[in-house]
């Protein structure tokens, strides 16, 4: 399998659905049994913010373009192109003040609920 970065980045926003009026900012690039990896470009929804909830499977982001706050649990860390971070399932967390290019590669995977630690 393979997820072509451009390819997806060029196909976002997707259709307006759900809480995203203005267009979805992510897209499904790969999947398999309990991995699927999207690419997220919050900028592309024109709300000018990341509405995301807590997800029941754990989650690796790893930053592709951009800078941006990111706040995880009540902490808030800068993030930069190449930086990895993970979310463990059920977590608060989202980005705030992402620039225009901000864009990320989020892998969900294992348990609903997360992986034991």
């Amino acid at each position: 399998m393979k997820a072509d970065f451009l390819q997806h980045l060029h196909a976002l926003p997707l259709p307006p659905g759900g809480e995203y009026p203005h267009g979805t900012p992510f897209v499904q690039a790969l999947a398999h049994g309990s991995l699927r990896v999207e690419l997220f470009a919050p900028a592309t929804s024109a709300l000018g913010q990341d509405i995301q909830q807590p997800h029941a499977q754990d989650e690796l982001y790893v930053v592709q373009r951009g800078h941006t706050a990111f706040w995880l649990d009540g902490q808030r860390l800068d993030v930069h192109t190449g930086d990895v971070l993970f979310v463990p399932a059920g977590t608060p967390h989202r980005f705030e003040h992402f620039t225009d290019d901000f864009v990320t590669w989020v892998v969900f995977y294992g348990p609903q609920g997360g992986e034991p630690a």
